[in-house]
């Protein structure tokens, strides 16, 4: 082992191993380049920027995977501008100019569910299985006797991006100033419970029972029982009773809160 390393280097040897060496990266690079050359995909300038002017939360909201893919389908006419609540008006006026499309601003809204049930709703069984609401709904439509009650499996927690969403008292509530109103919850609510109002609402109906009051009574604690008391006793008549469920009409609400005061199983909330 000594005599090898005392052996002389033969640097002729050497010298030609490094030129390989040499010529074989170079020879790799020049390949790397040329293959990324020809392999390179132009960007298209406008969903570049129209990405730049997207709200950027990749919620998944408007049924893409992120802000880039609805982006590529705003550019090529497959999507609707209307399609995304989380970014502003402002913003997609600057699209839609760059897109050469019609633009009309929205109201911007917040989530709200409409359901207080939870603990306060009686269960027909008790449920034993995958977590999910949308597991538990494929078993007789959930635990809960309300046919619309909320199964507080947390499907609208996962889907929100913004952390937004909590599961409080068996029932799932949304953070409004945590809200950009992406529509990711509303999405993957089996039971649609999940709507978006005016962010200048002070009102919603934390129901959506279309059951009579009697067998709303013998299900939930807080289910609406349609009573009209809130539409008799509005001052703007904005509340209308749509199959026994209080429907407000936010253009004509001066948020007053009569409602809340009237309601007798508090089923209208204040925000």
């Amino acid at each position: 082992m000594l005599s090898l390393l005392l052996r002389p280097i033969n640097f002729a040897t050497l010298g030609y191993v490094i030129l390989i060496v040499a010529v074989i990266s170079i020879v790799f690079a020049f390949l790397i380049v040329l293959v990324s050359k020809l392999c390179f995909v132009k960007e298209d300038e406008k969903v570049k920027a129209v990405s730049e002017r997207l709200a950027g939360a990749n919620c998944g909201g408007c049924g893409y995977a992120g802000c880039a893919d609805f982006a590529k389908a705003l550019a090529e006419g497959k999507a609707e501008l209307c399609s995304c609540g989380a970014t502003s008006n402002e913003q997609k006026q600057e699209i839609a100019k760059i897109l050469d499309i019609p633009f009309s601003a929205t109201t911007k809204t917040f989530a709200v569910v409409k359901c207080a049930g939870g603990v306060n709703a009686k269960d027909k069984f008790e449920y034993v299985g995958n977590s999910g609401c949308t597991a538990e709904i494929t078993y007789a439509g959930g635990r809960k006797i309300c046919p619309e009650g909320c199964l507080g499996g947390g499907n609208c927690v996962e889907a929100c991006s913004d952390n937004g969403v909590k599961i409080a008292d068996g029932v799932a509530l949304v953070d409004k100033s945590l809200c950009v109103s992406c529509g990711a919850c509303a999405k993957s609510c089996p039971k649609n419970l999940i709507e978006f109002i005016p962010v200048t609402a002070k009102v919603y109906v934390a129901c959506s029972t279309k059951c009579r009051g009697k067998d709303v009574m013998s299900a939930c604690q807080v289910g609406c029982i349609g009573c009209g008391l809130c539409a008799r006793n509005c001052p703007e008549g904005a509340i209308e009773m749509v199959n026994n469920l209080p429907v407000i009409n936010y253009e004509k609400c001066n948020g007053c809160k009569t409602c809340v005061l009237k309601c007798p199983r508090k089923t209208i909330k204040e925000i």
